[in-house]
């Protein structure tokens, strides 16, 4: 894109209710709260098929974003639409690189102009999203997992058995909050519930001391967890180094770490088999596409989530985790 674009940016606000609370070792979370961005580019003659009743030219091309701000991971809601109204005020005078520049170090705020600039751009080229993104052959699925968050054994077991039931044949459980005999526990229930074809996943979000994260990584290799992650707070690499050492079988992923110290220092560590990849907290897709393609290179396996983000962001890692080949 040129700065001889005619590109105008519009956003909105909204709260989202999460049908039931999802609590983590990071605390609760009831709500989202964010901002709706439409790029609109009506110099564009592509056939979007929009009509005007939303005050959009029927040949203007348009591009959707989403800013979802999430505490300890991004910017404050407030720095992230004051963010957005700099990168408005950009585009109607520069480039949209030079809009991107404005907003660099508010990452929610970035993630909305980039997704709505490569969304925009995947309708000019009337090709899906990830295909722009990645360059790749056609994708007809792309595996989820279902979240689970804490509760009794009792609860953990009726809700995983809601998302197999729905589908899911993987589900991650959020666990920290409770002693590791508990959660311990609460993985054996599941597993004895739904049997060996669901893949089991369990998310600590840095809640556990290294002799904690010992114990549970030991009884998980006996109950098949395929994945532990982020056992220790963000700054234990060598920690995980060790955890990942005496591993049987459990792949050790890390979250927060990768904010803290990373590819670079992940790998020289030998940290992690896996490494999460949150497009909100990167600063966008594009950014999240070039990490994914440099974990790849490391034999360090990539895997894509959200910061329980609204159906913008959420479409937006469907399409970013569609471009990771053999995803």
């Amino acid at each position: 894109m040129s700065q001889t674009d005619d590109l105008s940016l519009e956003y909105r606000s909204f709260s989202l209710a999460l049908a039931e609370p999802l609590k983590t070792a990071d605390g609760t979370i009831d709500s989202r709260d964010g901002f709706l961005v439409r790029l609109v580019d009506e110099s564009s003659d592509s056939d979007t098929g929009n009509g005007t009743d939303d005050g959009i030219p029927p040949e203007a091309a348009v591009g959707y974003g989403e800013a979802t701000p999430l505490q300890g991971w991004t910017e404050s809601l407030e720095d992230c639409e004051r963010a957005l109204e700099r990168a408005r005020d950009a585009l109607q005078t520069a480039s949209p690189s030079e809009a991107l520049e404005v907003v660099d170090r508010q990452v929610a705020a970035r993630h909305a102009l980039s997704l709505a600039l490569a969304d925009l751009q995947a309708t000019r080229e009337s090709t899906p999203l990830y295909r722009y993104l990645g360059q790749g052959p056609m994708v007809g699925r792309v595996p989820v997992n279902a979240t689970i968050g804490d509760g009794s054994p009792a609860e953990t077991v009726r809700e995983v058995r809601e998302a197999v039931d729905r589908g899911f044949d993987c589900c991650k459980l959020k666990v920290g909050i409770r002693s590791v005999e508990d959660d311990i526990e609460r993985v054996r229930r599941v597993r004895d519930a739904v049997g060996s074809n669901v893949e089991l996943r369990a998310d600590a979000n840095e809640a556990w001391t290294y002799e904690e994260a010992e114990s549970a990584l030991d009884a998980f290799a006996d109950l098949g967890v395929s994945i532990l992650e982020q056992p220790l707070p963000a700054g234990a690499l060598e920690g995980h180094a060790d955890l990942r050492a005496m591993s049987r079988g459990v792949s050790i992923a890390l979250d927060e770490g990768l904010l803290e110290h990373g590819v670079d220092s992940i790998c020289e560590a030998d940290a992690a088999d896996v490494v999460v990849l949150k497009p909100m907290a990167l600063g966008g897709i594009d950014v999240a596409r070039k990490v994914a393609a440099w974990l790849a290179e490391l034999d360090i396996t990539p895997l894509v989530t959200t910061t329980i983000d609204g159906v913008v962001a959420r479409t937006g890692a469907v399409h970013l985790a569609a471009a990771i080949p053999d995803v």
